[in-house]
């Protein structure tokens, strides 16, 4: 049985590819910063977690030893200026280690794009980590790819919002020419794996896409066409890619600093220059677009969304921080009986957020939101990747999941931009037959004298939402 190392695993792309692996019969090894964000996942007690950081590079030894393969998913594209040599030194870590092992195959998802011509940063960074894993020589499949259609994608995300919630939508003008070729994650798993036992993939850069070629104006059109809606185009002539990233960072779950690389990318034709992909892996028939959006689409209705873009992605504003209890720390608690066994207690306040809101005092959140997105905050925006399940390590609009432990516990990690750092938690413990202890606590770690300043200018409204908001989940758990 082969042992095969998975980077990124708690992304979007690799939280899908782990449990394919699985079922193919592979051993599957996942190394990640945070182990503790892979609990929840159902195949989670079926892989080996190492604990280790290939920017810092921790682990890679303990991680690399005895696999056969590994995939490289590591993306440092975010809201950081240096994403370049950050992701430089993290392929720099990552192959001088690899060589070491002896590793026999790495498979590495990197982005579309002629390099005989002048590309953006982002897809500049790409390549140079493609060559980078490279440089010891060793055997690296590249795999090259535009769009990915899929449910909970980033640059899906932007399509599905854009057509969704717009009734005349901007078509950039500098994007007007340019050609995309996306292709549906389905196909985007199914190359990585197949990659794994074709040796014509040996050391080769293999560009794939989708059966059809588009421009974004196109993109917008067939989604709207599938969607069954009527929309209006119009071409915004004056808009760089700093305005409409701005543009999209309002009107759609993706921040402007996240859409801009994105949006500079679509500025040049991402297609494939050559059939390879057909002939090196025949036994892949990539869907047209069109079917890919049909798919995607069916999977939302369903529910059945199995990651999202946000999972790997967090403000560096709110880098993370694992919560302690510190001298000057304040806090607001309050507990109540609850007339119902802890598991009813906390399905209700696992399932807060997204679709189903904050349960009291709703257009206060929404407030703070728009104030948050306003100052360059990430806004309620996220919302919840399935509206009963939630993993730690996942979104829940501008809150990330710090602690799940079932049907006890679940800690909220503040990732609007405060003067400080914030965490809610929510907490049901067993008392008599039939009753419950909920305890919920607001923490509040102030940055400085504006921090303190604001806790207590906002205590009194906090004070309102805080006691409504555990009355409200007494109310719903008991009457489940």
């Amino acid at each position: 049985m082969k042992t095969i190392l998975v980077t990124g695993a708690t992304g979007y792309i690799g939280g899908r590819l782990v449990p394919r692996l699985l079922e193919k019969g592979y051993k599957v090894r996942c190394l990640v910063r945070q182990p503790d964000h892979l609990q929840g996942r159902p195949w989670s007690g079926k892989v080996e977690v190492i604990k280790g950081d290939v920017l810092c590079g921790l682990g890679l030894g303990e991680a690399l030893a005895g696999a056969d393969a590994a995939y490289y998913l590591i993306h440092s594209m975010a809201d950081v200026p240096n994403f370049e040599s950050l992701e430089e030194t993290s392929a720099k870590n990552f192959a001088a280690a690899a060589a070491v092992a002896g590793l026999k195959k790495i498979i590495y998802l990197g982005g579309l794009g002629s390099e005989a011509s002048r590309l953006s940063k982002h897809l500049t960074s790409r390549h140079r980590v493609g060559g980078i894993l490279r440089a010891p020589g060793l055997n690296v499949t590249e795999l090259r790819a535009a769009i990915i259609v899929g449910a909970g994608g980033v640059s899906f995300e932007i399509i599905r919002y854009l057509v969704e919630r717009l009734p005349l939508i901007p078509c950039f003008r500098y994007l007007k020419d340019t050609r995309c070729q996306p292709v549906a994650i389905r196909d985007v798993l199914s190359y990585l794996i197949s990659a794994l036992d074709t040796p014509a993939s040996d050391n080769k850069i293999i560009e794939i896409g989708g059966s059809g070629i588009h421009t974004y104006r196109e993109l917008l059109r067939i989604y709207s066409e599938t969607r069954g809606l009527k929309r209006g185009f119009f071409t915004s002539p004056f808009w760089s890619p700093e305005i409409s990233s701005w543009f999209i960072g309002l009107i759609t779950p993706v921040p402007a600093m996240f859409a801009k690389p994105l949006l500079e990318s679509l500025s040049y034709d991402v297609v494939c220059s050559s059939d390879e992909a057909l002939k090196i892996f025949p036994e892949i028939k990539p869907l047209d677009y069109r079917t890919a959006v049909q798919y995607t689409l069916m999977r939302i209705s369903e529910q059945a969304v199995e990651t999202v873009w946000t999972a790997a992605y967090t403000p560096a504003y709110a880098q993370p921080r694992s919560f302690f209890d510190t001298e000057g720390l304040i806090f607001e608690d309050r507990c109540l009986t609850v007339n119902a066994p802890p598991e009813k207690i906390f399905r209700v306040f696992a399932g807060i957020g997204g679709d189903r809101g904050w349960f009291y005092a709703q257009f206060l959140w929404n407030l703070k939101a728009w104030q948050d997105r306003f100052v360059g905050g990430v806004g309620m925006r996220h919302g919840r990747r399935h509206p009963d399940i939630i993993h730690q390590g996942e979104a829940l609009d501008f809150w990330r999941v710090e602690r799940v432990i079932e049907n006890r516990l679940l800690l909220l990690r503040a990732e609007m931009k405060l003067p400080g750092k914030g965490w809610l938690q929510f907490e049901t413990l067993p008392e008599n037959a039939g009753t419950s202890t909920l305890r919920q606590t607001a923490y509040f770690e102030p940055k400085g004298f504006f921090g303190n300043i604001y806790w207590y200018s906002l205590y009194p409204l906090h004070k309102i939402i805080f006691a409504g908001l555990i009355a409200e989940i007494k109310r719903r758990a008991e009457s489940l």
